[in-house]
């Protein structure tokens, strides 16, 4: 049986003609709708490469401060201070910087098309159209003309460099909150006239000396063609407002450990808790100068007033809004230890955040929300409470100092957009020395005029050598490098960190020594030996009634309740603000008395029984030796 071919049926031309439009555009729609499947295929297996990238990138952090932590361990271990864990930290950073730059080889994933726009100024956020699909690209900063096709060739050295605002907004809080937190509040009042001077004319002192030495050197860089690009007045000055910001954590973690005098690690202590907000605030005030004529670099009087009323008006704002919060309190969580410290933490890094969204600085009121929050709010705390805060901000601080330091190392070789230049380098360093110069000694000589207890010259030294520069001046440089001179103010930045961390921190030691610095001086002992007229003057003495009869028991549960200390007219005012735990103490005083007597009575007890004990052993052994002697 064959197979006959099949008849294909009549087709009208002029149908087929009409249905071909049609056609083409499913066609067309078809293959558009395919593309755009396959553009949304390659997003999405780009979106989790970066995501695995950056799990990566978090991961080499996490095995950095992993293996900082194991090698603390082993120095402490062996006793050895002559490396801090920041500069380990650093060195462990440079290490793997070095193996990311030049050993580890990503294939490049940006194309090297530079496109040209006609726009006088660069956008923050720059939408692109490619193929009818628009694309948001935003500012990452000022690339030079010779480097246009070499911008990021590393994938992985692009990811490792974070967004500035991570450091201030999640990475400095724990810090400073922290060093306000801790903060030994006897002897930092006791020196308080001293570190004020320190912290705030001294940082204005060496903010303006490190300028214009700064403005002369790069005068000098201009005239002999070593500047390649815009460096003005201002920059000099807030390049002298972040360098002048002093962290001496190894120094301090050491003075620690030894128990250096309290006077001295006091004086060190409150002058980098303060200096740090002042120099962040200095620093705002600069950049805010803007002279009313054309050139916004040149200097006018009525500028200067308005930058010093910035300054004056944003660390006051800052540090009443920091007072405000620390003493806000609602002890009806003390009965669940957990959630009263899940909202003392929230409430504390909420301050940092709010000052920064009101137009303060974070810092300052972060900082004086920790002092007030350890002097008033921690009374009010469980006991719970009390110890599960104090270990949960002393780890965050240690976790976020360590990361920042092991940043600086790998910044060093991640950062694409370095400018080393050696005069700028030479001149930053002379100039840092003697900044610091000028604010300790001619402060301390003004300063001794009127203390009783003299800071000496071997004290005076010992402040010069640890004026370390840390965390907050890399925090303050990597904030803004848009610009050539941002640019080389934060390579010079990280070299002065690195020489201070390294070379002053590990010096501690000797210069200690060589000084003659007393150590293994107990603090307990000592404040009750120093426990003098300087303390008892009459300022501290009306601070200390008016904050123990009023501020503590409005704020706290501890010191005497206010029906005790105000007039009898407020009475009804007094029972209303005082808290029913604020009349416990005397419930709990008869407690410990009542521990007390038992004690003593039950030590009495076993001391008798042990007399008597003894005194029949005595009676005992003479008996058997009477016996013995009349058997003889």
């Amino acid at each position: 049986m064959g197979l006959l071919p099949r008849r294909s049926p009549d087709v009208n031309p002029s149908k087929a003609l009409l249905s071909l439009p049609f056609l083409l555009t499913f066609l067309l729609v078809g293959s558009r709708g395919e593309s755009n499947a396959m553009d949304n295929v390659a997003t999405e297996r780009m979106a989790e490469e970066s995501h695995r990238q950056d799990s990566a990138n978090l991961l080499i952090f996490i095995m950095l401060l992993t293996l900082t932590i194991l090698t603390i361990w082993l120095f402490k271990h062996r006793r050895f201070r002559f490396l801090h864990e920041t500069g380990l930290a650093m060195i462990y950073g440079l290490l793997v910087g070095v193996i990311l730059r030049f050993g580890v080889h990503v294939p490049q994933s940006m194309s090297d098309v530079i496109l040209s726009c006609a726009v006088n100024a660069s956008p923050a956020t720059l939408l692109v159209n490619v193929s009818g699909r628009f694309y948001e690209y935003t500012l990452k900063g000022e690339v030079s003309r010779g480097k246009g096709h070499q911008v990021q060739d590393d994938e992985m050295l692009r990811k490792v460099t974070f967004d500035p605002e991570v450091f201030f907004n999640i990475l400095l809080p724990p810090i400073i909150f922290h060093a306000g937190y801790s903060l030994k509040r006897r002897h930092f009042f006791r020196n308080i006239g001293s570190i004020l001077a320190y912290a705030f004319m001294g940082t204005v002192i060496s903010c303006f000396v490190i300028g214009l030495i700064m403005y002369g050197f790069v005068s000098f860089m201009k005239v002999i063609g070593q500047l390649g690009g815009d460096f003005f007045f201002t920059d000099c000055l807030f390049f002298g407002a972040i360098v002048s910001a002093t962290d001496p954590v190894t120094v301090l973690a050491i003075f620690n450990e030894l128990k250096v005098d309290v006077d001295l690690y006091a004086l060190l202590f409150g002058e980098s808790v303060l200096n740090d907000a002042v120099a962040i605030v200095l620093s705002s005030s600069i950049v805010a100068y803007q002279p009313a004529g054309d050139n916004s670099h040149s200097f006018e009087a009525m500028a200067l007033l308005k930058s010093f009323g910035i300054f004056l008006g944003v660390f006051s704002g800052s540090f009443a809004l920091g007072v405000a919060t620390g003493v806000m309190t609602f002890t009806k969580l003390r009965d669940f230890p957990l959630l009263e410290t899940a909202l003392f933490f929230l409430m504390s890094w909420s301050t940092f955040l709010l000052a920064e969204a009101c137009g303060f600085t974070g810092v300052v009121a972060v900082l004086f929300c920790g002092i007030t929050q350890a002097h008033y709010t921690f009374n009010n705390l469980s006991p719970e409470s009390q110890d599960r805060s104090k270990q949960l901000f002393e780890l965050l601080n240690f976790l976020a100092e360590n990361f920042i330091f092991s940043y600086m190392g790998l910044t060093l070789f991640s950062f694409q957009s370095h400018v080393f230049n050696p005069l700028f380098i030479i001149g930053a360093f002379i100039a840092v020395f003697l900044g610091r110069a000028a604010n300790i000694y001619p402060l301390s000589f003004l300063l001794n005029l009127g203390r009783k207890n003299k800071i000496g010259s071997n004290f005076q030294h010992v402040m010069m050598f640890a004026g370390l520069r840390g965390a907050m001046t890399f925090a303050l440089s990597i904030r803004d490098t848009a610009t050539y001179a941002r640019q080389m103010m934060f390579s010079t930045t990280l070299l002065i960190v690195f020489f201070t961390v390294w070379v002053c921190g590990g010096g501690t030691m000797p210069m200690l020594s060589f000084m003659s610095i007393p150590v293994g001086v107990d603090s307990d002992q000592d404040t009750s030996r120093r426990n003098t007229k300087h303390e008892s003057a009459w300022p501290f003495r009306i601070w200390y009634n008016f904050d123990r009869n009023y501020l503590k028991p409005l704020l706290t549960h501890s010191g005497p309740p206010l029906t005790a200390t105000l007039p009898a007219c407020c009475g009804p005012l007094a029972r209303c603000l005082t808290s029913p735990q604020a009349y416990e103490p005397d419930v709990q005083l008869l407690h410990h008395l009542k521990y007390i007597y038992t004690y003593i009575y039950r030590r009495l007890v076993s001391v008798v029984s042990l007399i008597f004990g003894f005194l029949d052993q005595f009676s005992f052994e003479i008996y058997v030796t009477q016996q013995t002697c009349i058997h003889h």
